[in-house]
């Protein structure tokens, strides 16, 4: 069976989408999650470019990677710039990544009037560029920027810079169209005289501008490419890149490919909705294969079809890519999640547990309140456990009160927190500031709580973020929280939802709490 790699791009082209910003950490969590879904390289960003980006390859060291190999991303060498004295290249080789991809310049049109350097010296810079980074690096890949436009309007000058690659010991050549605006029926004859004239194993990167970043990729890979390039949820400038959450199971399920694993695959659904959580989007509902729609079932006479047999109106089973069928009128929709999560967790559920119906109309009801657990994990994890009985009572509010105080019109606001708990029979008071309300909050509940539970001591709180539900209601518009929290082991999240948002805050705050106690029983 033919093998294909699977490049992910999402921490680099994703986060150039215009309304997507990922942290440090938002970076480091998305890699791991990618590297659980079989993802054959992870392209981190661009050493250099910026200081997260070069402290994420720093970061992702320290991180043993079981699937992917972790890509850095950077151009040739400037012209009139030696290679070995190039800033560019020396900070791809100083992240240490075991894979490059290299940019290089393949329209004529982008090297006069972008580079304003000759034909010939552009390809100088792709040849010199590969040929040292192959003495210090294994695998070295050319993405062949604009490679499409380029080659329509001079496909001897674009084979030449495809060429110059090769020769200089490329071990991809990957061809991109940057523009996102070659058709379906356009890029076989590209894509075979490019097989005749190189020998290197090709890779496709498309872009959605025509909406047909997809199928572009797919036609790629059934004419020859072995490498698929593209982002989770088509995130990426402009109209996005060619979305992996549909390549990867046609792919697999439609043209049965070798790619990932089947257990693999059935956490598809769970990545989208995670780097969604993380890029701090709303999820689209009809996205194919992973939205939440692609399965739902409304209409009378589909359900009563769908119910004889989920063939009638399924194109596959969903939960092959970790969704599930929906039916809107029956309760019965959710239990296949709840079983997965809860073998995931290590809790015992039979289908007969009245937790499992407990804990889907438990998650409809959180579902319409608001609140989203994929990127939530340690919220949901703890939903399970209280649903069979086994969720400990760490501690107990018996009140809080946070103020917020500013004094001067060029001063910052000073926060402040006064928390009241009790833990068994011992009730302890604890005030803390912060750098704002949620801060300081946080910092008071720890307080308070690190006399009885000293392991409270290595949670770090990672990432906050908030969003807006209903933007309608302005300043009364119900906030959904998501807080990332993290010990010298492990990461997860949890989640609040309120029209308040110190309550959502705090909602996440005791989850987070209450899973890092639960971890150490």
């Amino acid at each position: 069976m033919k093998h294909i790699k699977i490049y992910d791009t999402t921490l680099r082209d994703g986060s150039q989408s215009e309304d997507i910003s990922f942290s440090l950490e938002d970076k480091v969590r998305i890699a791991l999650k990618l590297d659980e879904l079989g993802i054959h390289y992870i392209e981190g960003g661009w050493p250099g470019a910026n200081p997260k980006d070069t402290e994420f390859f720093r970061e992702i060291s320290r991180h043993k990677l079981q699937h992917a190999k972790i890509s850095a991303f950077g151009s040739t060498r400037r012209s009139k710039i030696k290679v070995t004295e190039d800033e560019n290249i020396s900070a791809l080789l100083n992240s240490k990544a075991p894979v490059i991809t290299i940019l290089g310049k393949t329209w004529d049109l982008h090297v006069r009037d972008a580079l304003r350097i000759s034909l010939e010296e552009n390809l100088d810079l792709i040849h010199d560029s590969i040929r040292y980074l192959k003495t210090y690096v294994n695998e070295v890949m050319l993405d062949a920027e604009h490679f499409f436009d380029g080659y329509k309007k001079n496909p001897q000058y674009a084979l030449k810079a495809l060429r110059a690659a090769e020769d200089a010991g490329a071990d991809v050549i990957v061809l991109c169209d940057t523009n996102g605006g070659t058709m379906p029926n356009e890029l076989p004859a590209i894509f075979e005289d490019v097989k005749k004239n190189i020998s290197k194993p090709l890779g496709i990167h498309t872009h959605n501008d025509a909406d047909v970043g997809v199928a572009n990729s797919i036609i790629a890979v059934i004419l020859g490419a072995e490498q698929v390039q593209g982002t989770i949820n088509g995130y990426g400038e402009r109209c996005g890149n060619a979305n992996l959450c549909s390549i990867i199971p046609n792919l697999k399920l439609k043209l049965k490919l070798d790619c990932i694993t089947d257990e693999q695959l059935k956490k598809l659904r769970e990545v989208s909705y995670f780097v969604d959580e993380l890029a701090n989007m709303r999820h689209w509902n009809h996205r194919p294969y992973v939205g939440k729609s692609a399965f739902t079932h409304k209409g009378g006479i589909h359900i009563s079809a769908v119910m004889r047999n989920p063939e009638t109106y399924e194109h596959i089973r969903p939960e092959m890519v970790g969704n599930t069928q929906r039916i809107l009128i029956s309760e019965q929709s959710g239990k296949s999640s709840v079983f997965w999560k809860a073998k995931e967790y290590g809790i015992d559920l039979e289908s007969s547990d009245p937790a499992v119906r407990h804990i889907v109309r438990e998650l409809k009801e959180l579902e319409n309140q608001g609140f989203q657990f994929e990127g939530a994990e340690g919220s949901f994890e703890l939903l399970m456990k209280e649903a069979k009985g086994i969720r400990k009572k760490f501690f107990e509010l018996k009140g809080f009160r946070v103020i917020v105080e500013k004094r001067h019109m060029d001063e910052e606001p000073i926060s402040e927190a006064t928390i009241k708990i009790q833990v068994g029979d011992k009730l302890e008071i604890a005030g803390a500031e912060g750098n704002g309300p949620v801060n300081a909050l946080d910092n008071a509940l720890r307080k308070a709580l690190e006399k009885f539970y000293p392991a409270l001591k290595e949670v770090k709180l990672l990432d906050f973020k908030v969003r807006i539900l209903d933007e309608r209601k302005g300043t009364e518009a119900k906030t959904r929280v998501l807080i990332e929290s993290g010990d010298y082991k492990s990461r997860w999240g949890t989640v609040g939802v309120s029209e308040n948002i110190i309550e959502a805050s705090w909602q996440a705050l005791v989850d987070s709490i209450d899973y890092k106690l639960h971890k150490q029983k």
